[in-house]
């Protein structure tokens, strides 16, 4: 693999776990936050009978 091919590749894969960081950071933000408002607690998509 040529130097060039190589840089690209470790930019890449800087890009992909500085991306990765970033959706961990917020889904932990979005756990924290609480349930959004107007939420169903139970997740039950069917309705009573």
């Amino acid at each position: 693999m040529s130097g060039k091919d190589r840089s690209k590749e470790e930019k890449l894969a800087e890009a992909l776990r500085e991306n990765l960081r970033r959706r961990k950071a917020q889904a932990r933000d979005l756990r924290s936050a609480g349930p959004m408002p107007g939420a169903d607690p139970g997740g039950d998509e069917q309705g009573e009978d």
